[in-house]
């Protein structure tokens, strides 16, 4: 039983150490990326903030020719 010792201490050390290490490293680096339901959101999101920015600018157009002066009122 005492001849184990070394070799359980030597597979800790070189093998399941390294492994772990790793294991958690791709880990970290799978979290720190956004999931595809994240990118989809944020495609949605951005879709919208250009349609309201188009319609912002088709207001303000419409705006400029009825009322001239109304970026000095407010």
């Amino acid at each position: 039983m005492e001849e184990l010792i070394p070799l359980i201490a030597i597979i800790c050390i070189f093998v399941l150490c390294p492994w772990l290490f790793l294991h958690y490293a791709t880990r970290r680096r799978e979290m720190q990326g956004l999931s595809r339901e994240d990118e989809k959101m944020l495609e949605d999101l951005w879709q919208l903030a250009n349609r309201m920015e188009r319609r912002v600018e088709s207001l303000e157009t419409i705006l400029d020719a009825k009322a001239p002066n109304w970026r000095e009122k407010s």
